[in-house]
């Protein structure tokens, strides 16, 4: 090719460069994802990953075919505020992570759809009307059913038999506290437990009335879901160690964080189902007619550390049970 008609032809691909970006962007989808920690938390990489790891086992790419728009946020007026930029953006479907995040959503928008994950009762939110058939444009997985609360009392006393008086760490301004502590305070009496309140309304208040309770001998700690308890939990974790307290959390990522043990849904297969649901909406499936599903896979995970730290002898049959143990 003569060198005139080469720098006629570059030119002419040239030409067609910027409409071929254009292109492939206008094939990009957009979904949004409102979280419910602070982006410089160690946990918003892992949850990120989690769901992004799901959706490229569906075909999606981000940067390619997908763009995913996330708002990191732990408090209601982020949360309301970050629902209003989300939807502003145009996308075809919401990841809401919390049900205050939902909540905030769906004072937005009644027709983006959005997938929840971290709320026990989405039905008395009236964010759906049954979890069978949702009937909106909500749909999602829910995080506990009230029933675990008896399991993390019979899990505390299995690891620290001695515990005879066990205080629970919960937020009164969550839908599904009261189920909790229901189910927690139903399951006492068999296990010869006395059980304490410790509502969470600020963290100074929160070390007082646990540095209280841990006056008196064969004390315990349950620690209940909330945002207070994902903020503050290096607090909670320190003092719970410092006292000397046997403490049950209801998620992982505290016993990586140096707590002694948790039992509760495994929050990164919960991640890529909801990636399933996205997935699905994308693909034309309406939430109205996609059940709520209850979480598939839980784990139980001890700190030997911990156990060390506090003086506590783990039973062997407790080590052969746990799906994890930090050594």
């Amino acid at each position: 090719m003569r060198r005139r008609e080469f720098i006629k032809f570059l030119g002419g691909a040239a030409a067609g460069w910027p409409l071929a970006a254009h292109a492939q962007q206008s094939t990009r989808r957009r979904i949004g994802a409102l979280m419910n920690i602070a982006e410089n938390d160690p946990q918003s990489l892992v949850w990120a990953s989690a769901f992004e790891r799901g959706l490229r086992e569906r075909g999606w790419t981000l940067g390619n075919n997908l763009q995913v728009e996330y708002r990191w946020a732990n408090d209601e007026n982020l949360y309301r505020r970050f629902a209003h930029e989300l939807v502003a953006l145009g996308p075809e479907v919401v990841l809401a992570v919390s049900g205050s995040s939902a909540t905030a959503l769906q004072e937005v928008t009644k027709t983006v759809p959005v997938v929840f994950m971290g709320t026990s009762d989405p039905v008395n939110r009236r964010l759906i009307a049954s979890m069978e058939k949702p009937g909106g444009n909500v749909t999602g997985f829910v995080e506990f059913e009230s029933s675990i609360g008896g399991k993390w009392l019979e899990l505390l006393k299995q690891i620290a038999p001695s515990v005879s008086r066990v205080a629970v760490i919960r937020d009164p301004t969550r839908f599904a506290w009261r189920n909790l502590m229901a189910a927690i305070e139903k399951a006492a009496p068999s296990f010869n437990v006395e059980v304490n309140a410790i509502d969470a309304r600020g963290a100074m208040e929160m070390e007082r009335l646990i540095t209280e309770f841990a006056n008196s001998s064969n004390g315990g700690l349950i620690v209940t879901p909330s945002a207070f308890a994902a903020i503050f939990r290096e607090r909670i974790i320190a003092l719970a160690n410092r006292l000397k307290l046997p403490a049950i959390y209801f998620s992982r990522y505290f016993v990586v964080d140096g707590g002694l043990v948790s039992y509760g849904p495994d929050t990164i297969d919960q991640f890529r189902r909801a990636a399933g649901y996205v997935d699905r909406i994308l693909k034309g499936e309406k939430p109205a007619d996609m059940p709520v599903q209850a979480p598939s896979k839980f784990e139980l995970v001890l700190n030997l550390r911990a156990a060390q730290g506090i003086d506590l002898n783990i039973p062997t049959r407790f080590l052969d049970v746990a799906d994890h143990v930090i050594r």
